[in-house]
């Protein structure tokens, strides 16, 4: 293996077998392991060699996983890197915890050698696709002041791009991502008509969100596909890999966002990614905001998202009818949505397309 390209992956347990069974998978993969045995020791790895990826378990001597995490995503230098929590322990505690220091993924204990296999790929896909975003956004800066035609082009390049890598991800159908895009285009124009929020809501808003919208779920390019696209009911790990679309999505946008008139609308994409699934009674995830504290831009395309979701076919149901769909809504409209845009939504909905 060429030492200088070699993918190397560190691995973080106090327990050997569990080492030892990590650096077989990786080299059956055909990864470089490199092992340690706490996160003291992690650190001074960490710092000497560049790395792809982290496999770190949370309960360790001299350093735990959750502190040797939070260190290095507090580095500029090394933030970028994923980690993957183990544990043998299913604590959801542990989990939000580890998601809140900057983990990308979570594992319990003992190894299922495929799943393991399988979300080290996917993060590290993830990674390579936050490096080519990174670097596309360094080019487009030099062209954002001089040559703004230019700018609105690539902008749209970018967008299409990441569009493309959540829809084939997810299997979403064109025609949704289209849909969500036109009717929050919609809604955000009746909202601008009202003495509520017309004085937050823009022309330059409504382009924008109509932008924004379909990145809405770009974080399912960290999610596996088999499990987005899976017909059976979820277990609780699922749910909680499956709800990490949102942070993976805010991350993965935060990497291109920057200052200037190109970044407002990426700076609105990660609140959207970020905060679409969270419910106005504070009941959503993945922080629990309620009320106004989840930004606007999410509130209008968690109204408009359910209601494309709803009036469109699913392998496993028939399209709800706008009058069935508006039903449903109802019975968790002021738990969901802020009644003040819902109520909007109703009086428009024959609008939508």
């Amino acid at each position: 293996m060429n030492q200088e390209n070699a993918v190397r992956i560190l691995i973080v347990d106090d327990v050997e077998t569990n080492r030892f069974a990590l650096r077989d998978m990786m080299k059956e993969m055909g990864y470089q392991p490199i092992l340690t045995e706490n996160g003291e020791q992690a650190m001074k790895i960490v710092e000497k060699f560049p790395l792809s990826l982290i496999i770190s378990d949370i309960a360790m001597p001299v350093m735990d996983g959750h502190e040797l995490c939070a260190l290095i995503k507090k580095n500029p230098a090394t933030r970028e890197i994923p980690v993957i929590f183990i544990s043998a322990y299913d604590n959801p505690s542990d989990i939000v915890k580890g998601f809140e220091v900057g983990g990308a993924d979570y594992i319990t204990k003992p190894f299922i050698p495929e799943v393991v296999k399988a979300r080290v790929e996917v993060h590290l896909k993830a990674a390579e696709t936050g490096k080519k975003l990174q670097d596309l956004n360094r080019k487009l800066q030099h062209s954002i002041t001089a040559q703004m035609e230019q700018n609105e082009r690539e902008k749209k390049n970018v967008l299409y791009a990441l569009i493309r890598v959540a829809r084939e991800n997810a299997n979403y159908d064109e025609a949704h991502m289209e849909r969500l895009s036109k009717n929050c285009r919609i809604l955000a124009e009746a909202l601008q008509l009202s003495p509520l929020f017309d004085s937050v809501i823009s022309d330059s808003y409504i382009d924008m969100i109509e932008l924004s919208a379909p990145l809405c779920d770009i974080g399912n390019v960290s999610i596996p596909s088999t499990l987005l696209q899976k017909q059976d009911a979820l277990t609780n790990e699922e749910i909680q890999i499956m709800q990490s679309h949102t942070v993976q999505g805010a991350r993965i946008l935060r990497d291109i966002e920057g200052n200037g008139e190109f970044n407002n609308f990426i700076h609105m994409s990660r609140e959207i990614a970020n905060f679409h699934h969270e419910n106005y009674d504070g009941s959503g995830y993945p922080t629990g905001k309620k009320g106004d504290e989840i930004p606007l831009a999410a509130q209008i395309v968690a109204v408009v998202g359910e209601f494309c979701a709803l009036t469109e076919t699913r392998s496993y149901r028939d399209a709800y009818s706008l009058e069935e769909a508006l039903a449903i809504m109802d019975v968790d409209a002021e738990i969901k949505f802020n009644p003040n845009i819902y109520k909007v939504a109703k009086k428009i909905y024959r609008q939508f397309v």
